[in-house]
């Protein structure tokens, strides 16, 4: 005898109700957790004392900083190759230029040629001590949260440091600090650099933990 249309819509609905729901999955569940911030705001560590698990919590925190990591601001002296990138949009460095053998530029046309320690406002030219690209090891453009946190973490790939240099190194580098302060009406990178260095630290602090590769902010 065939099931009445009646029987089997019942079915379904079981099926729907009872034992189909799927559970949320971990970076969907941290995000959830976490209270809403503008863009250009970060969320403050005491934020994410929500999630219990301090391992959850750690690759929660990577994926906060990763916000500024990965913003423009920061991105583009972090580029794939050996050009450097400008505007919100990564466009390729005009006049072009190279990264050099040392990451400054090459004889005749180093980056201190025209980027001093400060912005030069009528010029527009944006500055800051020791103004470079970062080595090729430590390229960011294209790259994953789970990428550049592993990076971030092995001292062949971040320039010998720990990380505890790390933490001091993106709470108070000047370099690191032009980010936030990029001159001539650029888009700064989000939150402030002291509010940045205290999520770095706060990542590290709950065991420096990386999220999924499937993990964006």
């Amino acid at each position: 005898m065939q099931p009445s249309l009646q029987v089997m819509a019942s079915l379904v609905v079981l099926l729907v109700v009872g034992g189909c729901r799927r559970e949320p999955e971990a970076g969907t569940a941290r995000k959830q957790a976490l209270p809403q911030v503008a863009d250009n705001a970060l969320r403050a560590p005491k934020d994410f004392a929500v999630i219990e698990d301090t391992g959850e919590r750690s690759k929660a925190l990577f994926l906060e900083a990763s916000r500024v990591l990965l913003h423009p601001r920061c991105a583009n002296c972090h580029p794939s190759g050996d050009v450097p990138l400008h505007g919100m949009n990564g466009q390729p460095h005009d006049p072009p230029v190279v990264r050099g053998p040392g990451d400054k530029g090459v004889v005749g046309m180093e980056c201190t040629s025209c980027h001093q320690d400060r912005n030069l406002a009528h010029a527009r030219v944006p500055g800051a001590p020791n103004w470079h690209l970062a080595p090729i090891e430590m390229a960011w453009v294209g790259k994953s949260p789970a990428y550049i946190c592993e990076q971030l973490k092995d001292p062949k790939r971040n320039g010998g440091k720990t990380l505890a240099q790390i933490v001091e190194h993106n709470a108070h580098d000047e370099l690191v600090g032009w980010g936030w302060e990029p001159g001539h009406g650029r888009e700064p990178a989000p939150g402030t650099q002291e509010q940045f260095g205290a999520i770095v630290a706060a990542w590290v602090e709950t065991g420096a933990r990386c999220p999924s590769e499937e993990d964006r902010p």
